[in-house]
């Protein structure tokens, strides 16, 4: 049985991080569109915002997933090398969300604002 679960547990996370790939490679191509199409217009301030909180907002949930597969590993590892190195990463990618968000919650509260 726990083989088993050391299987379908190791096939999860690499979904899911395949899952975050995509969600990240997307948000950075549409990202990089935004941004190429924003320099030919010559697009004001507020719509160079809108493509960075856009791609925030790709980048949050792709992080999320990460996570999700972070912690799904630590449930299948025995060695505390390992899951140190899980946990650190683990910890860089929820402060990057963190700060992602802040910035994104920002971002809106200036934006209802004006």
């Amino acid at each position: 049985m726990k083989e088993w679960l050391i299987f379908a547990t190791t096939n999860a996370i690499v979904v899911i991080n395949a899952m975050a790939l995509i969600v990240i490679v997307a948000g950075t191509v549409e990202a990089f569109y935004g941004v190429a199409w924003a320099v030919v217009t010559s697009a004001d301030v507020q719509r160079n915002r809108e493509i960075w909180a856009r791609f925030a907002r790709w980048l949050v949930a792709g992080l999320t997933f990460q996570l999700a597969a972070d912690i799904l590993g630590t449930s299948i590892t025995d060695d505390w090398e390992t899951i140190g190195r899980i946990a650190a990463v683990a910890v860089i990618r929820t402060f990057l969300n963190f700060f992602l968000d802040h910035d994104l919650a920002d971002s809106e509260r200036r934006k209802s604002s004006a």
